[in-house]
């Protein structure tokens, strides 16, 4: 899991994740990682709209957003 936040932060990749907070209650939110520690992370959280703290143990799945591009041919 730190591997695919740490290469988060080095592309510039946003993820989308699904979170366990400390409530027991589960959310899904869009982040763009900023700093990886040993036991949590910083990231913006869209659903909030500012920099939050997440443990990495209470991260139950990591998407890549992958946008696509549209091109008129």
């Amino acid at each position: 899991m730190c591997v695919f936040l740490e290469k988060s932060v080095k592309y510039g990749e946003l993820l989308d994740m699904m979170y366990l907070a400390a409530d027991g209650s589960i959310s899904k939110r869009r982040i763009k990682v900023l700093q990886v520690g040993d036991v949590s992370f910083r990231a913006f959280c869209y659903l909030r709209e500012s920099k939050r703290t997440f443990t990495i143990d209470n991260v139950l799945a990591l998407d890549p957003v992958i946008a696509k591009e549209r091109r008129v041919i």
